[in-house]
């Protein structure tokens, strides 16, 4: 069965939604290949697979790799729910296709920053780029359903 997206708003929507949990995902794998690396794990049924309790840690790049997901689960998920609603209220699509777009680009960068350590405040622009069009999403949502409450 083949599935169409006919609202060009909502396909567009989609494709960079599609797109950050695709970079999620990757952080989760960077995070567990670097937990193999570094022998620092989580639980010790995993430490005692890979060579002993003693790998049962917390290494600095590992906290590093997690809390860049973390930081992804709490920014992205908002946005999905964000994106999906104003992706009803009938923005112009190359308004909407701006606002995917900066918030793709915003956490693609927060994550590298992240990642790499790159020097303060970079990470910290990238998370405020990401948030400018999730605010302006919201406030239209708001606007748009203010006339039905």
């Amino acid at each position: 069965m083949a599935v169409m997206i006919t609202n060009d708003i909502f396909s567009c929507f989609v494709f960079y939604s599609v797109l950050l949990v695709i970079k999620m995902y990757v952080i989760a794998i960077i995070t567990g290949q670097v937990r193999l690396r570094k022998k620092a794990f989580a639980n010790p049924e995993d430490a005692l697979r890979h060579g002993g309790l003693q790998y049962h840690r917390e290494d600095p790049y590992v906290e590093r790799c997690r809390r860049a997901h973390v930081n992804d689960m709490e920014n992205v998920l908002p946005f999905l729910f964000l994106g999906a609603i104003y992706s009803l209220t009938g923005p112009s699509l190359a308004v909407a296709r701006l606002h995917f777009l900066v918030f793709f680009v915003g956490r693609v960068l927060h994550t590298i920053a992240y990642l790499l350590a790159l020097r303060a405040p970079t990470r910290s622009l990238a998370y405020i780029v990401a948030q400018i069009p999730c605010l302006s999403m919201a406030l239209q949502i708001l606007t748009a359903v203010a006339a039905y409450a």
